[in-house]
């Protein structure tokens, strides 16, 4: 025979049940592990507040409360009723009914009282952080970033500064490397000093830019110049064609007329006209390829 908290298991016989009377499993206060399949333990999984094999004892941080009037008590079971939030065991939900204490607190006149750990050799932060006390417990915290070593938060409460700062009255104070007396931090050409929270840094002047480690020109890529004849169109080649055989008939002329002045100056004239017409929109760019030799 098995106690009534545990379940009857057997290959032959129906799923664990769990102990209670029938339609009051665990009491009424809790479920049943596995709810009637063979994959749970058959134990009662309590409400929050409750435990027990039947889920009749009150939790820590708990206490046993009867609601309503003697008469409507009777038959019926009391129920269990938080503590003050502080309290391992109590007699009411006040905080000064406390009988025993949760871990971070001590019991004074019934009241559970927060322990400092902060204050005591309980606490364990590592370097460079600090304690920082709260209900029940404390926190490490990171220290300053001014600071090596602190006993609070901010810059005033560093126990020695850190690299770029300096004391100055009680806080550690950044530095300002750059407009100390003697050689300028930054001592390379087109360069200057740019002040920063623990330190400084290098940088080129307007106009310049960092290659390889030095400060440079900031110049546009340059595009190699384009020739007279590079972008010339299919129908500037037809002009052109045009212009060659108005060139030959026009020499053929003043040799026919064995250079009759009449006939070298309707060559001249002809020549010039078509030359205007082809350069109209190209002077400019003759004019620069010539100055360039191209």
């Amino acid at each position: 025979m098995v106690s009534d908290a545990q379940c009857l298991f057997s290959p032959s016989s129906s799923p664990p049940a769990c102990p209670g009377q029938p339609g009051s499993v665990c009491g009424g206060l809790g479920r049943c592990d596995g709810e009637g399949t063979r994959s749970g333990s058959g134990q009662c999984v309590c409400d929050p507040g409750y435990q027990g094999s039947l889920c009749q004892d009150c939790a820590d941080g708990y206490f046993r409360e009867a609601r309503g009037n003697q008469s409507q008590l009777q038959g019926q079971q009391a129920v269990c009723t938080a503590c003050f939030h502080s309290c391992k065991r109590c007699t009411g939900p006040e905080d000064y009914k406390c009988e025993e204490c949760k871990a971070g607190w001590i019991l004074h006149d019934k009241k559970c009282v927060d322990v400092d750990e902060c204050g005591s050799e309980l606490e364990r932060c590592p370097s460079n952080t600090f304690c920082f006390n709260t209900d029940g417990s404390y926190e490490c915290r990171g220290c300053d970033k001014a600071c090596v070593g602190c006993m609070g938060g901010g810059p005033s409460r560093c126990k020695k500064c850190s690299k770029g700062y300096k004391m100055i009255g009680a806080k550690c104070l950044d530095i300002d490397e750059c407009s100390l007396g003697g050689l300028s931090p930054c001592p390379g050409l087109n360069e200057e000093c740019l002040n920063e929270e623990g330190g400084f840094r290098c940088i080129c002047t307007d106009g310049f830019v960092r290659k390889e480690k030095i400060c440079v020109e900031n110049r546009p890529p340059s595009t190699p110049e384009k020739g007279l004849f590079e972008e010339i169109t299919d129908d500037e080649v037809l002009v052109l064609q045009q212009m060659f055989f108005g060139v030959v008939i026009c020499a053929l002329a003043t040799l026919a007329a064995k250079g009759d002045m009449v006939f070298t100056a309707i060559f001249i004239g002809g020549l010039a006209a078509m030359a205007g017409y082809w350069l109209s929109e190209k002077g400019d760019r003759l004019l620069e390829g010539f100055l360039k030799g191209r």
